[in-house]
């Protein structure tokens, strides 16, 4: 009988224990459903407003919760959910980046690919020396903690990444397609340039560093890079095979929308298992499925999943900022830091100012250096320009914060000085940057660059010639049959070397790559297929 009582004690104070974890689990999910939907309508309300965006809206309204959420728990806790970079890397941060790679206006990207490369792998690795030897020379002196090369060499990965997410909502593809391909498109690359980087520097000896170490560790950043673009480029084009081959959407366009969406995250997930770059794999996925697999699936699978990849960017990139203005007023980091204040806003102060400078080190020179190559002024990097570009890019975000959880907490938590400093400087360094550089960059575009700005920034030139990589525009010149004389390839290849590989890489897309893979004009027809039977394949092209 004893036992029997104990037994159904245990059992109800187990019971008991986790109906009030469920409870707590409940109570959070809907208060962040509910501040959720508050994001939305006030983005709606301030949708003309110069000075907010969304990102920055949301920030406000964590912060604000985390201020009534810690005086309601009497200072002891700010928050309803602790930062976790594992839903930050695994939930959050693809559909946003998939998304911006399926809906990226791929004519302005692929024409300036060669300077997005340049700023965002280049410029990185200057912004990211610039950085982490700035941070030996100086925080070594300021007594902070128990920090060493290592610490160093992360804060400098750790403060090169931009805030990618943020300039999608303060820079307009519409209105400056140029400026938005080339901040964006470099803040990708940035981004996982940069995640590359801090994974490159934990497999290393940092204490003995020389140059076969130098070597080796570029030669892992060379492949990780290019081994992650590979990766989602295959995996774009093996969806696309998949659908094209099957054609699913003859029985059910769910099964179709379904597979593109999950093919999408298998990339991401795949590149972590391998240890790659995910952002790098599903970014360039997002590009071929937008090329190739979109065109094979039905004409209401194309208006569903452009939307559906749209909406749950949007909720992941709104929850994100709201995520971040919670967490930023974590007490328990605050309490190790605040034995010295003077001293942590010192560290913050230093880092956002070597945040000024190191995007500074690379910005001016890298487009100094583009600006030699090109023939036009109108193709060139116009000084107002590139201070936009300079200012764009001074946002750090979500990343930062991911990767400083990574180095200096441990399960989100951290009992040494050093580390807690550093924490609540990148906090500091987030939420500083964020508000201030993201209220004043459209102000700062409106003043630099007049709305007639933005068609200049596209230089206007001969389609025949100059046709885009990856464009998905059908009855181009290209595809007409009007006799021009063309220079020599050689010719072509030394006096404009972008549009060149742009013309060849359209041949080559178009007589193997669209037949095997699909894309527009070339679905095949099946019972249920949007294709007319009555027309033959090859005059799809020209419709």
């Amino acid at each position: 009988m004893g036992m029997g009582v104990l037994a159904s004690q245990l059992a109800r104070q187990l019971g008991g224990a986790l109906s009030t974890s469920d409870h707590a689990s409940v109570v959070s999910i809907n208060l962040f459903v509910a501040l959720l939907c508050a994001c939305i309508v006030l983005g709606h309300l301030l949708e003309e407003n110069r000075w907010l965006n969304e990102s920055i809206t949301a920030l406000i309204i964590g912060l604000c919760t985390g201020v009534v959420i810690l005086l309601t728990t009497q200072g002891k806790s700010s928050h309803v959910l602790v930062f976790s970079e594992d839903l930050f890397f695994i939930y959050l941060l693809p559909p946003i980046i998939f998304n911006a790679g399926f809906q990226v206006k791929k004519k302005q990207f692929f024409r300036n690919f060669m300077t997005i490369t340049l700023f965002g792998a280049v410029g990185t690795m200057i912004s990211f020396f610039t950085i982490s030897l700035a941070a030996i020379a100086i925080f070594s002196r300021m007594n902070i903690g128990t920090l060493d090369v290592g610490d160093f060499l992360a804060i400098g990965a750790i403060f090169s990444a931009t805030d990618s997410v943020c300039t999608l909502q303060v820079l307009n593809q519409d209105e400056t397609p140029f400026l938005y391909s080339l901040v964006f498109g470099e803040g990708v690359v940035n981004d996982a340039t940069s995640v590359v980087l801090f994974n490159a520097l934990q497999n290393f000896d940092l204490n003995h560093i020389d140059t076969m170490v130098i070597l080796k560790f570029l030669g892992n950043f060379l492949y990780l890079f290019v081994s992650s673009t590979f990766l989602g480029v295959f995996s774009g084009l093996l969806s696309a095979y998949i659908i094209k081959k099957l054609y699913i959407g003859r029985h059910s366009t769910d099964r179709e929308v379904a597979l593109m969406m999950l093919m999408a995250y298998l990339s991401y997930m795949l590149a972590e298992l391998l240890d790659l770059s995910g952002i790098l794999t599903v970014f360039f996925c997002g590009i071929v499925m937008s090329h190739y697999t979109w065109h094979n699936v039905t004409e209401s699978s194309r208006v569903t999943t452009k939307h559906a990849f749209a909406t749950l960017s949007f909720i992941a990139e709104t929850f994100l900022f709201l995520y971040v203005g919670m967490d930023a007023l974590d007490i328990e980091k605050w309490k190790f830091a605040s034995d010295s204040p003077g001293k942590s806003i010192g560290v913050s102060s230093i880092l956002l100012g070597l945040v000024l400078v190191g995007r500074a080190a690379f910005v001016f020179p890298l487009s100094f250096l583009s600006n030699l190559t090109k023939k036009t002024p109108a193709e060139k990097i116009s000084w107002r320009q590139q201070v936009v570009i300079w200012w764009a890019g001074l946002m750090r975000g979500a990343v930062s914060i991911a990767l400083a959880y990574n180095k200096f907490t441990r399960a989100g938590h951290t009992q040494l000085h050093g580390n807690a400093i550093m924490i609540t400087s990148t906090i500091t360094v987030v939420l500083f940057s964020t508000m201030l550089f993201g209220m004043m960059t459209k102000p700062l575009i409106r003043f630099l660059l007049p709305a007639s700005s933005s068609a200049i920034s596209e230089p206007s030139s001969p389609k025949s010639l100059h046709s885009p990589l990856l464009t998905s525009l059908i009855g181009s010149d290209l595809e007409t049959a009007i006799p021009m004389v063309r220079p020599s390839s050689l010719r072509m290849l030394l006096t404009k070397p972008t549009h060149t590989v742009h013309y060849y890489w359209r041949k080559f897309d178009d007589a193997l790559m669209r037949p095997m893979f699909g894309g527009r004009g070339f679905v095949p027809y099946t019972p249920g297929s949007p294709t007319d039977p009555n027309v033959p394949i090859e005059r799809l092209t020209s419709i």
